[in-house]
């Protein structure tokens, strides 16, 4: 791996004259490890904390440069154009992944691992990496570089933003066993730990302060550390007042994130529906 390594790091400044072929067959070899979830934009230590693979990121913006436009021809009756870097997912049903018809779509170089469900449309991102019997809904969206661990539940019309620049950003982080309600918003790097629920629409941003009613305690991005939901956290969308000026007078409020919960026996019990439709005969 550090081989590869060195050899993108060789082309991020630029691709020499000649070098061209070189550096796509770097690119190449990279793509095909992503693909495999074998390298990843982000990995988690023993000590829980999760650190950038930059140089992972700025061999997926090499493949960029590298492209050149081309009809996507294995898309089928509809005719879509892009770099020919990054053609569809090639996937077949020994990969184990349930892709149901309908529109949605996955860019090779984004790993999904098997027992993977995808309901149409949606969309998975080069350097994506979706774990073990995942569910992605309808409208979807899994952003370049994102990182979705074990059993999560994207519900339809979620976002999970893509970080693939600058290279040294840690990407959004969806840990094992998290739910994400209906029209979610999870942005600029932030982390969700095992197991956490969000209630439809909450939206988490590196701007969005949460509000922990049973820690007593405030939540934000502080600096070079990415706002991080505590495992377990059960979160609904709240606000905030403004305390000063023309806002204060107008009884205005913002927006916030209220943690109001952590996950017991109840809200497993909501959510265990949703493995019903993980199950072979859903």
């Amino acid at each position: 791996m550090e081989e590869l390594r060195e050899r993108i790091l060789t082309y991020v400044a630029g691709v020499p004259p000649g070098e061209e072929a070189n550096a796509r067959a770097a690119f190449g070899v990279l793509r095909d490890l992503l693909d495999r979830g074998a390298v990843r934009a982000a990995e988690r230590g023993p000590d829980g904390t999760w650190r950038v693979n930059a140089w992972v990121k700025q061999g997926i913006l090499l493949g960029f440069r590298l492209g050149a436009l081309r009809e996507q021809r294995e898309a089928g009756p509809l005719r879509f154009f892009d770099k020919d870097t990054f053609p569809l997912k090639a996937l077949d049903v020994s990969h184990g992944v349930r892709v149901v018809p309908g529109g949605s779509a996955i860019r090779a170089g984004a790993h999904v691992a098997p027992g993977v469900i995808c309901m149409p449309p949606m969309y998975i991102n080069v350097g994506a990496y979706v774990g073990e019997d995942t569910m992605i809904d309808s409208h979807a969206l899994v952003g370049s570089c994102a990182q979705v661990g074990r059993r999560v539940h994207l519900s339809a019309g979620v976002q999970v933003g893509g970080v693939l620049e600058p290279p040294g950003a840690l990407p959004v982080i969806i840990e094992d066993d998290a739910f994400v309600g209906g029209n979610c918003g999870i942005y600029e790097g932030t982390i969700v730990r095992e197991r956490a629920v969000l209630a439809p629409g909450t939206i988490l941003s590196g701007a969005t302060p949460v509000y922990d009613l049973v820690r007593d305690t405030v939540y934000r991005r502080q600096d070079d550390r990415p706002l991080e939901i505590p495992a377990g956290a059960v979160v609904v969308p709240g606000t905030r007042p403004v305390t000063a000026g023309p806002g204060l007078s107008a009884g205005l409020a913002l927006y916030a994130a209220v943690i109001v919960k952590y996950r017991d026996a109840k809200t497993d019990t909501a959510v265990r529906a949703e493995d019903l439709l993980r199950s072979p005969g859903a």
